[in-house]
């Protein structure tokens, strides 16, 4: 197998491993490595540094899944995704004369699960004491962090609308050099407000007992202060929205106060011979179990996936593409949170129903929407909207959808993601998302946002992802951990809405075929799987589904390519059907990934974007 090219060393090492979005986030959870925490330490700490540095991609009042394995015991899923408030029916937004809930402002809050899913996960599996987490990113708020240039630009471009619909959010980042006080490229933004609260938390925690420290911080946040500014924040103002309508909200804070984070069974399913573990269906993460459980049935990775000169098989990456289709139509018809009818996720990665969606992948390229049957039930897919102009353009006004990847590639910004490795073999993969600073008015008492993740509900009834109080939303946001043999191999994640399984499962693909010819050769252990340059490698993904954000347009057939791909592959896949969009060589998905073998542990980071960054020793 030709070597490839890499932008960046191959790390290996034996003490611990932490990947990012970025540089900050990294450094910090190495640090907490370096000073005798764990994975879950480390994992918890960069989180919340995430929320300071970038803002414009998550925040406190967001949400978070996670996937991890303690040592020596079994992968979990911790559950960060807040749910719809009690208050929250279709019966209301059609009071309001709303057909779907709005991408901005308070009627698309939920509970904020973040918090609750960082404090389980420390409290719980963790070392470390509400103030030793929480110190970095209060350090960061008050003394400021770097301003990226999406955090720059992200500002400039709502300025206008903070200082005329939403003040709070004028005076907590309009407070800089720029355009319209916009901060500017490398300065510093201080968040003064967001460290006065994450400090009171660290106060309320108080001493003694680490785990009970845990419990007082959770209850400060969905109980004390923070529920009850939120509660008088959404009950007693209201602002302008993607609707075009001004609104309060319908999150309380009984609601904050009857959730908790919880710790679930991973969904699995099996690809050569790797278990992979992901979300339930109230996230997007079965769509890779599906998605690999096809390529699996249609024999992907058999055969070499490069030729001895490393040009690559367009046959499997049209397998690929034909296979995320069938995938994401099952999401469309079967995924969601519905605990009163549940969605038959053992059935959607059945082997042998699998099998049978495998067969309906042929030479050319399907434009339909085809979901599957399982179980002999019916599927019902909601309405669809094809964009006819081909672009997936936001729209609703400024702050609408997810700050994600265009589907033209360029980037207006992103969720964030980040791995841990630790010595002691645990190992964390987390995707926080939401509440970012375009998505709703700054609450006043507490220096941060809400979400808006109540926007991914439909208000169409009886669909899985439909909106019911207490229900949560189904996401996009899906980590990834890997097991070879039962014991940890890769963990990884991307920000990139409904992206991020398309991407992170391309690179699986890839690298278990560079394993398994590793293997085969005899090559060094250290140099089975080269993981930064697997993460260099162009990129693609499909547009053919719904995208998961309003007005949820699909783009039949068309697949983004970046243009360092061969013109090659870019020949056969129009030559089989195939809308093919190149876009910048550099733009798609900002992959994070960490991994043990070789008896090393491993880490890398995305080029892309120019701030992932991946460290260890």
């Amino acid at each position: 197998m030709t070597s490839l090219a890499s932008t960046r060393p191959e790390l290996a090492g034996t003490f611990g491993m932490v990947a990012s979005t970025h540089w900050l986030a990294t450094a910090v959870g190495q640090s907490v490595l370096e000073r005798g925490g764990n994975a879950y330490d480390a994992a918890a700490a960069a989180g919340f540094v995430l929320q300071v540095v970038e803002p414009h991609l998550n925040g406190p009042a967001g949400e978070v899944p996670v996937v991890h394995k303690p040592a020596g015991a079994p992968v979990q899923v911790v559950c960060g995704q807040g749910v719809a408030p009690a208050a929250a029916t279709p019966e209301v937004f059609a009071d309001l004369g709303l057909d779907h809930v709005p991408g901005t402002g308070l009627l698309a809050a939920t509970v904020p699960g973040s918090f609750g899913a960082w404090a389980l996960l420390v409290q719980r599996w963790g070392t470390w004491s509400v103030a030793d987490v929480l110190a970095p990113a209060v350090g960061l708020a008050e003394d400021g962090a770097p301003v990226l240039d999406r955090v720059a630009s992200t500002v400039a471009r709502m300025a206008g609308h903070f200082r005329e619909h939403w003040q709070p959010s004028a005076e907590t980042y309009l407070v800089g050099d720029g355009p319209d006080g916009a901060p500017l490229p490398g300065s510093r933004l201080r968040l003064p407000g967001l460290a006065a609260t994450y400090r009171r938390v660290v106060a309320e925690a108080g001493t003694g007992d680490r785990e009970e420290q845990w419990e007082r911080a959770r209850a400060a946040w969905y109980s004390g202060f923070v529920a009850e500014a939120v509660d008088e924040f959404c009950s007693g103002t209201a602002w302008l929205d993607t609707s075009g309508e001004v609104h309060g909200g319908l999150l309380r804070g009984d609601d904050m106060a009857a959730w908790r984070a919880t710790v679930e069974e991973p969904a699995t399913g099996a690809y050569r011979d790797l278990t992979v573990c992901k979300t339930g269906t109230w996230g997007q993460g079965p769509v890779m179990l599906q998605t690999l459980g096809v390529l699996d049935a249609l024999g992907v990775g058999d055969e070499p996936l490069r030729d001895a000169d490393g040009e690559e098989d367009p046959a499997w990456l049209h397998a690929w593409v034909e296979a995320t289709k069938l995938a994401m139509a099952d999401r469309e018809a079967w995924y969601g949170d519905s605990a009163d009818d549940p969605v038959p996720v053992e059935e959607l990665v059945d082997p042998a129903y699998l099998r049978a969606r495998a067969g309906l992948v042929g030479d050319r390229a399907d434009l339909g929407l085809r979901p599957g049957s399982p179980g002999g039930r019916v599927p019902r897919l909601p309405v669809v909207v094809t964009d006819p102009t081909g672009s997936r353009a936001a729209a609703g006004g400024p702050g609408a959808g997810e700050p994600t990847v265009q589907r033209s590639g360029l980037t207006r910004g992103d969720t964030v993601h980040l791995d841990v490795v630790d010595r002691w073999g645990n190992v964390v993969s987390a995707t926080p998302s939401g509440a970012w600073l375009q998505s709703s008015p700054v609450v006043p008492a507490l220096g941060f946002p809400l979400g808006t993740r109540g926007q991914m509900f439909r208000t169409e009834p009886g669909l899985p992802a439909s909106l019911r109080p207490g229900r949560r939303p189904r996401t996009t946001l899906s980590p990834t951990l890997v097991l070879r043999e039962g014991e940890p191999w890769l963990a990884l994640g991307t920000p990139g809405g409904d992206q991020q399984d398309q991407w992170t499962s391309v690179f699986l693909v890839r690298a278990a075929a560079a394993a398994e010819h590793g293997r085969r050769t005899g090559e060094p252990p250290a140099l089975l799987t080269p993981l930064q340059s697997l993460l260099d490698e162009p990129m693609l993904h499909s547009d053919h589904a719904p995208s998961s954000f309003h007005p949820r347009l699909a783009e039949p057939g068309v697949v983004v390519v970046e243009d360092r791909t061969s013109p090659t592959v870019l020949d056969d896949l129009r030559r089989r059907g195939h809308d093919v969009r190149p876009t910048d060589g550099w733009q798609l998905g900002r992959t994070c990934v960490v991994g043990v073998e070789g008896g090393f542990l491993r880490a890398a980071a995305n080029a892309r974007g120019g701030q992932g960054l991946a460290a260890g020793r």
